[in-house]
């Protein structure tokens, strides 16, 4: 598996039904990227200018919101992942 760099965060992309719910399938042309991941591997975080490691605010588990052009593109045995700053996750999902 992956494993993050500073204040870094693995997801795994989390894809929206390919069906409306009056039965009407969305071609991939026609859908917006996916926004939501859950949080597969977390970096240590970053160091601060006084030399300590600042926490992270998300940790594995968690189900987020993310920036719509934000971060890397990988797939990984056909699982597409994505490798993003934790300062464009906008939200933890509860």
């Amino acid at each position: 598996m992956l494993k993050p760099l500073a204040d870094r965060i693995v997801i795994k992309v989390i894809e929206d039904t390919e069906q409306t719910s009056g039965g009407i399938f969305i071609p991939d042309s026609a859908k917006e990227k996916p926004q939501k991941g859950e949080v597969v591997a977390v970096g240590a975080g970053k160091i601060n200018e006084k030399g300590e490691r600042e926490p992270m605010d998300v940790k594995v588990g968690d189900t987020i919101l993310y920036a719509k052009y934000a971060g890397t593109d990988i797939k990984i045995d056909g699982v597409e992942y994505k490798i993003l700053s934790v300062k464009d996750a906008l939200a933890i999902i509860e």
